[in-house]
């Protein structure tokens, strides 16, 4: 049986909403094992005058739970 577990998580960057997906994924993926989905829940934006200057996506992330780990 495979069992997931889903982990919701919220990233920045200055670039684009995709780079903060990216840049997000890269993070997480340094200390979780075995993500198998992303769903972007939600993404926003910190405005300064006219501009964008800050991306936010918000990410639920899925990943397989190793039921052979040791603590």
């Amino acid at each position: 049986m495979v069992t997931e577990k889903h982990i919701k998580v919220t990233g920045m960057s200055t670039v684009s909403w995709k780079d903060a997906i990216v840049q997000t994924i890269a993070e997480a993926a340094k200390t979780i094992d075995y993500i198998s989905t992303v769903t972007v829940l939600e993404q926003t934006a910190k405005v300064n005058g006219k501009k964008i200057v800050e991306y936010y996506s918000t990410l639920d992330i899925s990943f397989v739970v190793d039921r052979e780990r040791e603590d």
